[in-house]
């Protein structure tokens, strides 16, 4: 069994920052690492998801304001958030995945099946 324990949300004004972290138990079983968000009343969507030596994918909405990476020493997987919208804010899901899922595949739900309890994240305008 895969825990994975997210930390970093908070709230904060439109254009700031902030840096989300994902710690998880055991290596071997975080092939592929993401983030998801969920906003209330929306499906969970893919934010971005990093292959094991850093290739990283993202979702158009975040690509030139958020940044992922991971430190493999630590199982740690972050997401850098600059640049921050009010539309930004819901609940941010760290998940892993302990298979390639394929590039179209990379940033659906369903492609992972471990996730952490989640950090929210709220920005005002």
């Amino acid at each position: 069994q895969v825990q994975l324990v997210e930390s970093g949300g908070g709230s904060v004004q439109a254009g700031e920052t902030l840096r989300l972290s994902c710690a998880a138990s055991v290596s071997r079983y975080t092939y592929i690492m993401a983030w998801f968000r969920q906003a209330p009343g929306k499906e969970r969507e893919g934010v971005a998801a990093i292959q094991p030596y850093g290739t990283a994918y993202y979702a158009d909405s975040v690509k030139g304001r958020f940044t992922i990476s991971r430190d493999n020493a630590k199982n740690t997987v972050y997401l850098q958030m600059n640049s921050l919208r009010p539309e930004d804010t819901a609940m941010y899901y760290c998940a892993a995945s302990t298979e390639w899922p394929g590039i179209a595949a990379i940033l659906r739900r369903s492609s992972y099946n471990y996730w952490g309890q989640g950090t929210q994240v709220t920005v005002s305008s």
